[in-house]
C-alpha cells in the first residue's frame, strides 16, 4: 500500500513524520519556484532580442539620414505627454511590486490597474501624435524621416500591446489570490511586468531622442566621417 496520499493528507512532509512540509512563513512566501526563474530568464532573452532589433533599425535610420532627400521632422508635442504617461506607468508598477512583496495585495492591485491604465492612454496619445503629423501631410510614403518615424513608433507600440496582454493576465491572476501566503506569487508576476515596463520606457526614451534630436551632422561626428 502506498502511504503517500495518507501522509500528504496528514500534512507530513517527504522527510518523515517529524519534518512537515513548509506551507507558511517567510521562506515559503519568498520561493516563487522554478517557473518564475524560467519566466524571468525568458523575459531577459526577449528584451535582448528586441533591443537588438531596434538597434538595427536605428542604425539604418542613422545611415539613411545622409541622403539628399532627408528632411528632419519636428516632433509633435503629444509625444512629451505620452512619455510622461509611460514613465508614470513604470513607476506605478514598481510600487505595485513593492506592495505585493509586503503582502499588501489590495494596494498592489490598485497600483497595478493604474499602471496599466497609464500605458493604455500612452497608446492613445501616440495615435493622437500620428494624427497631428498626418494633419500637416507628413505621411509614411513621403519624407524618409516620416517613414522611419511611423515604423519605429509602430514597432514600439506593438511591443507595448504585447506587454498589455501580459499585464491583463497578471491583473487577472492578482484577483485570484487572497491569502497572504500567495502574495509572493502576485509579487513575482507584477515584478516581471514592471521589468518589461521599465524596458519599454528606456526603449522609448532612446527612440524619442533619436527621432527628435539625432542629426546628420551628429551622426558624422560620432562616426568620424567628414
Amino acid at each position: 500500500m502506498n502511504p503517500g496520499p495518507m501522509l500528504r493528507a496528514a500534512g507530513v512532509g517527504p522527510q518523515g513524520y517529524d519534518s512537515p512540509a513548509p506551507r507558511s512563513g517567510p521562506d515559503y512566501r519568498r520561493r516563487p519556484g522554478i517557473d518564475s526563474a524560467a519566466a524571468s530568464i525568458a523575459l531577459w532573452l526577449f528584451m535582448i532580442v528586441a533591443s537588438t532589433l531596434f538597434l538595427l533599425f536605428l542604425t539604418a535610420y542613422a545611415m539613411r539620414m545622409n541622403a539628399g532627400d532627408w528632411s528632419p521632422l519636428a516632433m509633435p508635442w503629444q509625444l512629451w505627454l505620452s512619455t510622461l504617461l509611460l514613465a508614470g506607468g513604470s513607476v506605478l508598477l514598481h510600487f505595485a511590486t513593492q506592495a505585493a512583496r509586503a503582502a499588501h495585495l489590495s494596494t498592489a492591485r490598485t497600483l497595478l490597474l493604474a499602471g496599466g491604465a497609464c500605458v493604455c492612454v500612452f497608446l492613445g496619445v501616440q495615435w493622437w501624435g500620428w494624427q497631428a503629423l498626418l494633419t500637416i501631410h507628413v505621411t509614411a510614403a513621403g519624407n524618409p524621416a516620416g517613414s522611419f518615424f511611423y515604423l519605429l513608433t509602430a514597432m514600439h507600440g506593438l511591443h507595448v500591446v504585447g506587454g498589455l496582454v501580459a499585464w491583463a493576465r497578471t491583473a487577472r491572476g492578482a484577483w485570484r489570490y487572497t491569502a497572504a501566503v500567495d502574495a509572493a506569487q502576485v509579487a513575482w508576476r507584477i515584478a516581471l511586468c514592471a521589468r518589461y515596463w521599465h524596458f519599454l520606457l528606456a526603449l522609448w526614451i532612446v527612440l524619442f531622442a533619436a527621432l527628435g534630436w539625432l542629426t546628420p551632422d551628429l551622426v558624422r561626428l560620432v562616426c568620424g566621417i567628414r
